[in-house]
């Protein structure tokens, strides 16, 4: 028996749950490969020497029957395997002869040599199936497009990186390579050598491929990158090949997609040039992707990020945060911090750091913290700790032990890792919404951006679900349509919605849009003085429904039976109206 000092606290068994609900990245980040063409018709022994046969083969026949350039040959030869395996996988094979039967076979079959193009410029299999013309199978048909990679991989770049380019601004495929030429040269005289203007051009594409009208918007861009990178000398922090400079251009492209403005931020971007340098693509963007939750202009958000980069040093993924504690922290007064607790009780309690956008979204206070970043706070997001057993809910811990202990402990923790991620915090009224939840976590968030697409504010939305979960479980698509007629359709506020939530768990067909839309006739008719509630209108039982628009005036019961009423509304509401009938005349 264990002595009392060894006894596993409550506490203590809830961090050991925690550990094991939240360690491990419940997304699915695993993209689906490619299934390749199998070659079971080839001993395995022989398969990597057929391959490289049949790479020879494809080279020698772009080469010598297609009078393609043998550089440009062998690259579309060695570099499109998936296209190759379809084609290796169509030849009987034979030890002694399978070149031969290749060279037979593609005598007789000819092949779309756009397939093996597209994927040997870096083209993954699966996009080029709409790349692919209709009618067209040979690259002389259109030789525009083979031309301009011929003319850029002559300039530098990578013939397996040139895929880049088409995906990002297919028009550049479409240029005479003189044109291209002019265009290169045109970059380099900013002072860039040619390796650097291959990164830039690849992290941005539209400096190829726009029009003579983009040529200022490419001009600031190029002062930009001449102050950052020869200026500033970030260039010497560059490693002298393609994919280092493509890797910090597509970092410093990510403050342009949050829509800094060019010829403002260079100076910014040269004097903080450790961000660039510090930082990968996928953290950095990771990093950004925090504060563009609060919901606040994305622009504002690079700014920030550019003048305060200590910013980025900051732990904003693991560390847990007391809600209370951390508006504290930030300056909130204490009367204004008890109206809070009090107004939304549901965000109370812990959470994950990383789910703090979505916590002061869900309070109305992404603004006010974002001020108080961007005026000098921003080092409180870094300094923050919370206390041992401060808001420590046992109520929470001891459900938390209770779903570990089900026979779905996975399905279940995926569902509370959505309330948590949308600002629910560790509180006994969290786990009473996720007992009425259904249906896997990703789904839950699909409908909630659903509502939130349809014109719903987050804060609305989140004080919605802790009144009425049952709303989620439904189908996207289902609550698009409600949400589109109540807010399109009807004109109902946001208000009108938040004040009765559950309106949005009845039928649209058989409730919601015949009742709504009898309302809003009786009150153009003029039959109706009061404007009911959205409650009123929807929730009542149908025969008090009847009962109140037989009240309203002697002919509403007729209108509605003729006009509004469905062939499957309830038969409740039938046997009501047949009680109507004689002081109707009928």
């Amino acid at each position: 028996m264990l002595s009392r000092s060894k006894t596993p606290t409550l506490q203590s068994l809830y961090v050991i749950l925690k550990l094991k609900f939240f360690s491990t990245n419940t997304k699915n980040t695993h993209q689906k490969l490619p299934t390749f063409p199998t070659l079971y018709k080839i001993p395995a022994k022989y398969r990597p020497q057929a391959i490289l046969q049949a790479q020879e083969v494809l080279t020698d026949y772009f080469h010598n029957t297609r009078s393609l350039p043998f550089t440009f040959a062998e690259y579309i030869g060695k570099n499109s395997r998936f296209s190759l395996l379809g084609l290796v996988s169509k030849v009987p094979f034979s030890r002694t002869c399978f070149p031969n039967s290749i060279q037979r076979f593609l005598r007789y079959h000819p092949i779309n040599e756009f397939e093996f193009f597209f994927e040997s410029i870096g083209i993954n299999h699966v996009e080029i199936s709409p790349m692919l013309h209709t009618n067209k199978c040979f690259l002389s048909e259109d030789s525009k497009v083979f031309d301009a990679a011929c003319a850029l991989a002559c300039f530098g770049f990578p013939w397996n990186k040139l895929g880049i380019l088409y995906k990002g601004q297919v028009s550049i495929f479409s240029k005479e390579p003189c044109e291209l030429r002019y265009r290169l040269s045109l970059f380099e005289q900013y002072g860039f050598g040619n390796v650097a203007v291959i990164g830039i051009c690849l992290a941005f594409p539209h400096v190829l491929g726009g029009t003579s009208g983009f040529l200022d918007e490419i001009d600031m861009l190029f002062d930009d990158m001449k102050m950052v990178f020869l200026d500033f000398d970030l260039a010497s922090e560059v490693e002298g090949n393609v994919d280092a400079w493509f890797e910090i251009c597509r970092k410093v492209a990510i403050f342009y997609e949050l829509g800094c403005e060019k010829r403002k931020i260079g100076e910014l971007m040269g004097r903080n040039k450790s961000i660039f340098v510090d930082y990968s693509e996928e953290v950095l963007a990771q990093k950004i992707g925090f504060f563009c939750r609060l919901g606040v202009r994305k622009a504002e958000v690079g700014l920030l990020v550019l003048s305060k980069p200590e910013i980025l040093s900051f732990d904003l993924e693991d560390r847990v945060i007391s809600t209370v504690g951390f508006l504290k922290h930030f300056g909130m007064g204490v009367n204004k911090l008890k109206l809070t607790a009090q107004t939304y009780q549901y965000i109370m309690g812990r959470n994950r750091i990383a789910n703090i956008p979505h916590v002061l979204r869900s309070l109305d206070l992404s603004e006010w913290f974002f001020d108080r970043l961007k005026n000098g706070g921003h080092g409180l997001l870094g300094s923050y700790v919370i206390g041992s057993v401060e808001d420590f809910d046992e109520d929470y811990a001891e459900q938390l032990q209770k779903i570990q202990a089900s026979r779905t402990p996975v399905y279940t923790r995926r569902k509370l890792s959505f309330l948590h991620g949308i600002g629910f915090g560790e509180n006994k009224l969290t786990m009473k919404v996720l007992s009425q939840l259904h249906g896997p976590g990703d789904e839950l968030q699909e409908r909630f951006d659903c509502l939130l697409c349809g014109g719903v504010n987050f804060s609305t939305l989140c004080r919605m679900l802790s009144v009425s979960p049952k709303i989620l479980n439904q189908k996207a698509e289902i609550l698009d349509k409600k949400i589109k007629f109540l807010f399109l359709g009807m004109g109902l506020s946001q208000d009108e919605l938040c004040a009765f939530p559950a309106c949005l768990c009845y039928d649209l067909e058989k409730r919601i849009m015949p009742r709504c839309q009898f309302h809003r006739w009786l009150r153009e008719q003029d039959w109706c003085p009061y404007e009911y509630s959205l409650a009123s209108i929807v929730a009542t039982s149908d025969k008090m429904f009847m009962d109140r628009i037989s009240d309203i005036h002697p002919d509403a019961p007729k209108k509605w039976f003729d006009s509004f009423l469905k062939e499957n509304h309830s038969t409740v509401a039938k046997q009501s109206m047949s009680h109507h009938h004689t002081s109707l005349g009928k």
